[in-house]
């Protein structure tokens, strides 16, 4: 092959021609459009291409490898006929239809054919001109169809010139920008008269798809052509901006790194010359110095020696050096032997105890035993796991603090709540960017000593999610037996928490795995009474608000009545924090006072309390106002303390339906089944029709329908109402209950009985009817409490009704009768019994 310049070979490796003639070996093919013989219609052979849009002008290498695709290369090339190429629709067909083709391609004329060792053809072929098939005339040995050249006319306007200008100008800028693309093009592309040649040069230079290249070539209004071109070099354009941009950023940074790598050589050269050492060195003594000095175990110290001896191996800008740093600075920081002596003098403790915290005997006399035992045997004496377990507010995480005063121990305290990724616990391998040790290493950091007092609050609120869970963590960390070695990801060596005073915090046993409770010593903190609270107030509360708000001089005076009043009416829980608060707000209304120059307050009053926290926010719970049918009072427990329940039961008629509502949960709806199979297997001694309970519809309702309701303990409750409904006996207003109830009328024991009594006893009730088995929980409750109090202790239902309910308010004389021959004979009746069951009084 010849070529006119030396860069004519490269237009021809590229795909475009030089405007003017060219050469392929001797044979020469002008630039201009040929006349037809034909009478505007040419035939020849067919070349269907895959993944590839031949347009006109263009030269390229082609490889043909089909074998009615090389027949009519080689037809075309003995009859010098021109080669239809047309684009196939589905590059992975091999045998091609005329459906599998589009209808609008280019006639080119073959420059050069060479024959490969694979028996394929390479050809390089250039494009003339636009045609579209009309007609398929056979499809074999080779495709052979008759086609229409397609001609664009085009007269030149303003319009015209300036779109091509205007395209120039995106196609000079898209040169620039792309880096395949040689200046050359942009010079080649000016001397193009044509505008629709001038598309279709451009539209080759461009990346696309095949579709869009194809729509290109369909388009055959030059000016539409060149518009079309137009928007996809604007879109280029911003493509290639965008690279160069991140281009120069990328190499900006490498610039700024290769200059400090090569300044800090610099540095470190000159420091060697002047017998001085870098930062990175200094650093590596450090480390090595410290290590020297720390009080590590053998294990410890090994490790921290290898991973040393790895970060002076390693290049000062290596990113691993920065991880082994941070990993050395948390073996080095962390307490391995340092430990604060315990204060064993009981006395002082006890004292120390009761001047923070009032009541609370239970975890007190704990502490005791524990400080005891200590001074007898102080080297097998283990560290105990407490539980602190009771509602909001009263003083499980402040008497953790107490203790830790008490012991001169040093108070460390995290909280659990809403943890659900085990790594918080165990920490994150040291794999990972960023990893940090656990939680309880973190916090033992801070301790600075290996047996503080380490407080985990909220145990009982850990989550569990894909991550693991964090609950089943904490069995290592609270057993004896196994948290001499703890295990932690991150340090990947053995830590003894065996040392350690682990004390946790919940509010409710039920969430916390039963693998996990019994690894600790469950205290229950109770809710506080009325008389302990006004003592907690007098001796801690007000003093310290006092002292908060600068009121030492002229402090307000809380009374007794005040306080109570206050606890009645504008607070509702177990524990004393918004008992502070409203505290708080009187001690910020009396500093604004002094502040203002008015009048100090001395004496805040019962009265005077809505002036200071507006209208009581509680209802004092009290007994119903008169014995009524069908209307019963339980015994509830809640978070806030212990509280009365009111059932009520009402008839009418129906068809046998149990109605409940007021939000009651699973359990306490089961209840209300086993309570009305319980009554009705009383129709004898009720004197009932047993079919009336087919006629009829029994509805149990509890008030206060926004309040969840649940739990077994109002059974008998439940039983009594509706059998006072059923026999129209009222039942008496001043007799509160709470029992399960089973089908056969035994009455269950039941849970939160301290709670339960001094609800009863703030709404002034009389009576109260418990299981009998609930006997021991007596102990509890206080002895001012219990005195006021006629407690029933009951086995059987039976014996509830005949507490609990009144005779009819009118019985006739045909009862009466019966009911003494019925004493007379021996029988016992469920209703006519006036005495039964043990009465429990102090």
């Amino acid at each position: 092959m010849t070529w006119d310049q030396d860069w004519n070979e490269w237009w021809l490796h590229m795909g475009w021609l030089q405007p003017g003639p060219f050469l392929f070996d001797d044979f020469e093919f002008p630039a201009q459009e040929l006349e037809e013989r034909s009478g505007g219609i040419i035939e020849g052979p067919l070349l269907p291409l895959r993944d590839i849009v031949f347009f006109p002008h263009m030269v390229s290498p082609l490889t043909v490898g089909r074998d009615r695709s090389i027949e009519a290369v080689e037809v075309a090339l003995e009859r010098d006929e021109p080669l239809v190429m047309v684009t196939q629709r589905d590059p992975d067909i091999d045998y091609v239809e005329p459906g599998d083709l589009y209808t609008i391609g280019s006639d080119a004329t073959i420059g050069r054919l060479l024959r490969l060792p694979d028996e394929t053809l390479s050809i390089l072929a250039q494009g003339r001109r636009r045609v579209q098939i009309v007609e398929y005339v056979h499809l074999d040995p080779y495709i052979r169809v008759r086609a229409v050249p397609i001609y664009e006319p085009l007269e030149p306007s303003r319009s015209t010139e300036a779109l091509v200008r205007a395209v120039l100008a995106l196609f000079e800028k898209v040169v620039q920008l792309n880096r395949s693309l040689p200046e050359d093009l942009y010079v080649f592309a000016l001397n193009i008269p044509d505008p629709g040649w001038l598309a279709d040069i451009i539209a080759q230079s461009l990346s696309m798809e095949t579709a869009q290249r194809q729509e290109l070539l369909e388009t055959l209004d030059p000016v539409k052509r060149l518009q079309q071109v137009s928007v996809l070099l604007a879109k280029e354009l911003d493509v290639l901006e965008l690279e160069d941009r991140i281009h120069s950023q990328l190499q900006k940074e490498l610039d700024r790194s290769q200059r400090e790598h090569i300044l800090r050589e610099q540095i470190k050269a000159i420091q060697t010359e002047l017998g001085e050492m870098d930062s990175f060195t200094l650093e590596t003594n450090e480390l090595q110095e410290r290590l020297l000095q720390a009080s590590l175990p053998e294990e410890v110290r090994a490790q921290a020696e290898r991973e040393l001896n790895r970060m002076a191996a390693m290049s000062s800008m290596s990113p691993e050096t920065g991880v082994i740093r941070t990993y050395l600075d948390w073996l080095l920081e962390l307490p391995w032997t340092e430990e604060t002596e315990d204060r064993l003098d009981l006395s002082h403790v006890e004292q120390t105890l009761e001047s923070c915290h009032y009541g609370l005997p239970k975890a007190k006399e704990r502490i005791l035993e524990y400080i005891a035992v200590k001074k007898l045997a102080p080297d097998k004496m283990r560290s105990p796991i407490l539980c602190f377990v009771g509602p909001p507010g009263t003083g499980k995480t402040s008497l953790g603090r107490s203790i830790a005063q008490a012991l001169g121990r040093n108070f460390v305290r995290v909280s659990l709540g809403g943890v659900r990724d085990e790594a918080e616990i165990r920490g994150h391998r040291r794999t990972y960017i960023g990893a940090l040790p656990g939680r309880v290493i973190q916090t033992m950091r801070r301790a600075k000593t290996v047996n503080p007092l380490f407080m985990m609050d909220e145990v009982d609120k850990l989550g569990q999610d894909f991550r693991g869970d964090p609950a089943a963590a904490l069995l290592e960390i609270l057993d004896p037996e196994q948290n001499h070695a703890f295990s932690d990801h991150y340090l990947e060596v053995p830590y003894n928490l065996s040392k350690v005073f682990f004390i946790t915090t919940a509010n409710t046993l039920d969430p916390i795995p039963p693998a996990l409770q019994d690894r600790m010593e469950v205290i229950e903190f109770p809710s506080y009474i009325e008389e302990e609270k006004i003592k907690i107030a007098s001796r801690f509360l007000i003093p310290r608000q006092i002292e908060e708000h600068g009121l030492e001089q002229t402090p307000p005076q809380f009374g007794e009545a005040t306080l109570q009043r206050m606890i009645r009416e504008y607070t509702y829980e177990a524990g004393v924090r918004n008992l502070e608060r409203e505290i708080a707000s009187i001690c910020r209304k009396a500093a604004r006072r002094l502040a203002d120059g008015k009048k100090a307050i001395r004496r805040v009053t019962p009265d005077s309390l809505p002036r200071y926290l507006g209208p009581p926010r509680f209802l004092r719970d009290q007994a119903e106002e008169q014995d009524e049918i069908g209307l019963a009072t339980s015994l509830a427990w809640t978070e806030g303390g212990g509280s009365l329940m009111a059932v009520e039961v009402s008839l009418m008629p129906g068809k046998g339906n149990l109605i409940l509502t007021g939000q009651l949960g699973e359990v306490m709806r089961e209840s209300a089944q086993a309570a009305l199979s319980y009554a009705r297997s009383l129709c004898d001694d009720l004197r009932l029709d047993p079919d009336l309970f087919d006629k009829i519809d029994i509805h149990i309702h509890l008030p206060e329908g926004a309040i969840p309701k649940d739990g077994p303990s109002g059974g008998i409750t439940m039983a009594t109402a509706m059998i006072s409904a059923l026999s129209e006996r009222p039942v008496r207003r001043d007799v509160g209950m709470s029992g399960e109830i089973t089908l056969r009328g035994r009455v269950l024991p039941i849970g939160g009985l301290k709670e339960k009594v001094l609800a009863a006893h703030r709404a002034g009730l009389k009576t109260i009817v418990i299981p009998k088995r609930n006997e021991p929980d007596l102990v509890e409750i206080p002895r001012k409490v219990v005195r006021g109090l006629e407690v029933v202790l009951v086995e059987k239902m039976d014996q509830v009704l005949d507490v609990a309910l009144l005779p009819p308010p009118e019985e006739s004389e045909t009862g009466k009768k019966k009911a003494r021959q019925d004493k007379k004979g021996g029988k016992r009746s469920a209703l006519t019994t006036a005495a039964g069951g043990n009465m429990y009084a102090r």
